[in-house]
């Protein structure tokens, strides 16, 4: 047995005789320590997921989107393959909460690999304005969740200046 058998890479980036791409070259950056590292943290998240622990290289989901103006502040939500029965939107106390679930459409036990996202999901987001809770909106289209979060009136008029007495 030759030596260089036993070496995954070389420095032309394939073995002698070998045309399948290897890990590393698959990848933007090629260097296999870096391969090495992306494949450790797959693996931990991969693990912590099932414990319903935040993950390391994962955002939360669903991903979101927040925008403020002297109005109103919109919440839009990405729910794809989701029907807005799937979602309960709520505002208490200062605080907005999007939960749902999304489940499978088919069970297929015989999935190798899968990115998709399946089961509860809760995403909690504080305002940092007072809002005008009877008049709070959600629009459900196309797989986006917007909900549209408008302002007191007196948020809205912002800073009023209030006189010192010198007395």
């Amino acid at each position: 047995m030759n030596v260089r058998d036993l070496i995954p890479w070389t420095r032309g980036g394939r073995r002698p005789g070998e045309n399948a791409l290897t890990t590393a070259e698959r990848n933007d950056d090629g260097h296999p320590f870096l391969v090495l590292h992306r494949e450790m943290n797959r693996l931990f998240d991969d693990v912590f997921r099932d414990f319903g622990a935040p993950t390391l290289g994962r955002q939360a989901w669903p991903s979101l989107e927040v925008s403020e103006d002297d109005k109103a502040i919109r919440v839009s939500a990405e729910l794809p393959g989701m029907e807005e029965d799937d979602v309960d939107v709520v505002f208490d106390d200062g605080v907005l909460v999007l939960r749902g679930e999304k489940r499978k459409d088919v069970e297929d036990d015989d999935r190798r690999y899968s990115e998709h996202y399946y089961g509860r999901f809760e995403r909690v987001i504080p305002m940092p304005v007072a809002i005008d809770e009877d008049a709070i909106k959600a629009k459900f289209k196309k797989g986006v969740l917007t909900v549209t979060l408008p302002k007191t009136r007196a948020q809205q008029d912002g800073v009023r200046r209030i006189a010192i007495d010198k007395g």
